[in-house]
């Protein structure tokens, strides 16, 4: 029976919705069931329209919307979100905050979590984002995995790239012209795999 994986993302111009085909990609490589999933947009399409998202958000919108109730199908579940001064966006938080029921139950317990990001600058908070986003995963019992230095697309010192051991990552540039670059989305890929190769061991046992 084949590893199940869910990859939830939040992605406002398209830049995490690229991670997350990556991140999606590589647990397909290492045999995974996948399913890709975006969380509920919260903010109204005439806000998105003036913050210049409306045509970045068409590629994605096939994409189903995640329901927190049924996170414990997976056997690992790996989020990405872009960054809000140094924490995650409040649309993954909202989502975060709607699994209380998981929680009391202990639904989550022993399963396998990861999370990515982007930010606009190279030192705009990618990791601490990631590292508040791994409390989500501890408070409800996970397996947290990272991204390992047997990636060396982490130790690429030729290029502006992101990628950390705490998860992939992107920079988008202050307007978003930025896209993932081949690098980020190695590493994005790397960590899918790793992460479903993981998932696979523990399930086994």
């Amino acid at each position: 029976m084949s590893t199940k994986v869910k990859v939830i993302f939040y992605s406002l111009y398209g830049h995490i919705y690229q991670m997350a085909e990556a991140v999606a990609a590589g647990a397909r490589e290492a045999g995974a069931e996948v399913e890709l999933l975006q969380v509920q947009e919260t903010l109204s399409d005439d806000i998105i329209a003036k913050m210049g998202a409306t045509e970045a958000k068409k590629a994605f919108a096939h994409v189903p919307i995640a329901d927190p109730k049924k996170l414990a199908e997976a056997d690992a579940i790996i989020f990405g979100t872009g960054t809000r001064y140094g924490s995650a966006t409040a649309q993954m938080q909202t989502f975060f905050d709607a699994t209380g029921g998981l929680w009391t139950t202990g639904a989550l317990v022993g399963k396998v979590g990861g999370v990515f990001t982007s930010t606009a600058s190279q030192h705009g908070g990618q990791e601490t984002t990631l590292i508040s986003m791994q409390t989500f995963l501890f408070h409800q019992g996970m397996v947290v995995v990272g991204v390992p230095y047997a990636a060396q697309e982490l130790l690429n010192m030729k290029e502006i790239t992101g990628g950390s051991p705490y998860g992939a990552t992107t920079i988008t540039d202050a307007q978003g012209q930025r896209l993932p670059s081949e690098n980020e989305l190695a590493i994005a890929r790397y960590q899918g795999k790793h992460t479903a190769q993981i998932a696979a061991k523990v399930a086994a046992k």
